[in-house]
């Protein structure tokens, strides 16, 4: 696979989405969400991350190294007690194609992933109880979105 690096511009495209789209996509998070898990600025903080990760790259036109969980990234889950992996690549709702493991980061793995750091371990929830992971591996994957864009227009 192509791991190409990102650019500035593919995160910033990000940011901006997500401020035009902010009222459609609060929604769709309140009614994804169960209220204990909700966070009261779940988007300015993914925002503000977004902008702490262009800053560090200030002085490049690419991203050199993802440290986090962002949307547009493939990441490698480790399933501690089974020692299996599983790649999940995070997008926006409309791109999710849960059977091809992109997942949206509306949903409820999506968000538990999204902002997690390279080598974090958590605790999975999911319908049956809580998965322990470690998070092995974050990967530029916003090109398979970008190639879809294309033959979508073409």
């Amino acid at each position: 696979m192509n791991h190409s690096k990102p650019t500035k511009d593919f995160f910033s495209q990000q940011v901006v989405f997500i401020e035009e789209n902010i009222q459609e996509l609060t929604t769709l998070y309140f009614s994804s969400t169960p209220v204990q898990e909700r966070m009261k600025h779940f988007f300015s903080l993914y925002v503000l991350e977004v902008d702490d990760l262009l800053k560090q790259n200030r002085n490049s036109n690419f991203i050199s190294s993802i440290p986090k969980v962002f949307i547009g990234t493939k990441v490698t889950v480790l399933y501690n007690d089974d020692n299996e992996t599983e790649d999940y690549t995070i997008c926006f709702p409309e791109q999710s194609e849960p059977d091809q493991g992109h997942i949206s980061f509306l949903s409820p793995v999506g968000r538990q992933l999204l902002l997690k750091n390279l080598g974090e371990q958590l605790s999975l929830k999911i319908p049956t109880g809580e998965i322990p992971v470690t998070i092995r591996e974050i990967t530029y994957a916003g090109e398979l979105f970008e190639v879809k864009e294309r033959l979508k227009e073409a």
